[in-house]
């Protein structure tokens, strides 16, 4: 017995890289597995993979970022498992591009993928639990996002992929303060692992070991805290924003408000200098952002 027995769980883009490590350990764990990918074949081959072990899964190729698609996915995760408890919420791609030169197209195809592809899978089964419930069932839902330390902190040459991944760490606080009565958590990962969408800037930093090494930088290090996050266990854990690198684990602290000058009237323009200065000094500093 796994700690995800009896459980149904979605993987997007789970035919590679951190989605399909994902897909490998939930079942590992008891979990039934949609594997969801736009490619077919490589969301055929994970199921296979998973079978050839004596796990359960089924393949999906539809289209995470509408809404009709989204209720494919749902319904053939049903179909398959005769429910859907979780959605892990992986599939991602990336345009980079500096500012000043990145096109319209670039920046709404990396927001759509990320944060509408977020979007509808995860509001598709919320208005389906929300319905179970009605009916008097217990739901003890999963949301599983995926940000970024692109995210949480901006990375050159990424404004479009930083701008989806901060707003799908927002969205997550949103969705826990939200769904918590209904018994659904909402968490999010800011993994750091080798996947397809790394390969180009941290190929040679992320590359594999070959002296047999701890492989620091391996997707299956992240997937533990992926099965746990679905499973019964962390039922009590949501809004939370997992920073997830080799064997390190560490909770991202967001952000606070900091020091207040309230001088009980409307600032004159000219004085505020000085005031920023002295509430900039004791801030907190802020993460440099990547690539600076």
């Amino acid at each position: 017995m796994g700690i995800c027995t009896n459980r149904s769980i979605i993987v997007t883009g789970a035919g590679g890289g951190l989605g399909r490590a994902y897909a490998l350990a939930l079942a590992a764990e008891g979990a039934g597995v949609l594997v969801n990918d736009i490619r077919r074949e490589a969301a055929e081959a994970v199921v296979d993979e998973i079978k050839a072990a004596g796990g359960a899964a089924a393949p999906s190729s539809d289209d995470i970022t509408t809404m009709a698609g989204a209720a494919r996915i749902v319904e053939t995760a049903v179909t398959a498992f005769g429910d859907a408890h979780g959605v892990v919420n992986n599939a991602g791609i990336v345009r980079d591009r500096m500012f000043a030169t990145m096109s319209e197209e670039e920046w709404d195809l990396v927001i759509k993928v990320h944060l509408k592809g977020h979007f509808c899978i995860a509001n598709t089964l919320v208005k389906r639990w929300r319905e179970q419930i009605k009916a008097g069932a217990k739901v003890d839902g999963r949301i599983v996002n995926t940000s970024s330390g692109a995210g949480l902190q901006g990375n050159i040459g990424q404004g479009n992929y930083s701008a989806a991944k901060g707003g799908i760490a927002s969205l997550t606080l949103v969705q826990a303060a939200e769904l918590a009565r209904y018994g659904i958590t909402a968490n999010a990962l800011a993994p750091a692992a080798r996947t397809r969408m790394t390969e180009g800037p941290f190929g040679e930093v992320m590359k594999k070991p070959g002296d047999g090494r701890f492989d620091h930088y391996a997707p299956e290090n992240v997937a533990p805290l992926v099965v746990w996050l679905c499973s019964p266990l962390s039922a009590g854990v949501t809004g939370k924003v997992f920073e997830v690198e080799g064997g390190k684990l560490s909770i991202a602290t967001g952000w606070h408000t900091g020091p207040v000058r309230d001088k009980k009237a409307r600032w004159n323009p000219a004085e505020l200098s000085d005031v920023v200065a002295g509430l900039i000094a004791e801030s907190p500093k802020a993460q440099k952002v990547y690539g600076t």
